[in-house]
């Protein structure tokens, strides 16, 4: 997607720069026409806001949870009960089968939690390393090609804007001949306006002494 805070200058290079005047009738014109349309609460370039086809009540409460939440940082989610993971088993006071099962349920929890965990510490420190350094290497090379895309685009628009003041600076001769053109013309077409209504009074001066 484009960048929508790059601005490019993309005024004449023959015109003269606008006077304050000029910049603020121009100010007010777009004053004007902003209020006969609403602003739109999304750029143009923009995707649409994402509207889930499907809400579980089980999402929903979670949307309204993180919604209605006042700090910047959510409460944190109990869905999962982890006292089991720190608890280890005990002897109880007077044991009896039902307790025994319990604690003997904690001792298989516990184990099987800390099985894993070494699990998972040993495939770390084995391949993480590797992993992470695989991962880095990509997202170098993507950095890079990211980067030559970049100064590749920046020399086009070097290039086309160069080549529009190029044609513009060429240009500028022709459109100042044909500027003075057209107000030779309208000082012309004013004097022959202003003679002819010199003219015309004169007829009717001469009118009016023969009555």
């Amino acid at each position: 997607m484009p960048s929508i805070t790059t601005i490019h200058e993309s005024l004449p290079y023959v015109d003269e720069p606008p006077t304050e005047s000029l910049l603020a009738a121009a100010h007010s014109l777009i004053a004007q026409e902003r209020q006969t349309v609403p602003d739109d609460e999304h750029h143009a370039l923009l995707p649409l806001p994402y509207t889930p086809k499907f809400l579980t009540p089980l999402l929903q409460s979670e949307f309204d949870r993180l919604s209605s939440s006042t700090n910047q940082r959510p409460a944190k989610l109990n869905a999962l009960d982890l006292s089991r993971y720190n608890s280890l088993p005990s002897q109880p006071d007077q044991p009896t089968p039902n307790s025994l099962q319990s604690e003997l349920s904690k001792a298989y929890i516990s184990h099987s939690y800390v099985s894993s965990r070494r699990a998972h510490l040993a495939l770390l420190d084995t391949y993480g390393k590797n992993a992470w350094l695989t991962g880095n290497y990509f997202l170098e090379g993507e950095l890079k090609q990211l980067e030559k895309e970049l100064a590749e685009t920046k020399q086009e628009i070097d290039l086309v804007t160069l080549a529009r003041k190029t044609r513009q600076e060429e240009a500028e001769p022709e459109m100042k001949m044909l500027e003075e053109n057209w107000k030779a013309g309208v000082g012309r077409v004013l004097e022959t306006e202003l003679a002819t209504e010199g003219l015309r009074r004169e007829i009717l001066g001469v009118l009016a002494s023969r009555e």
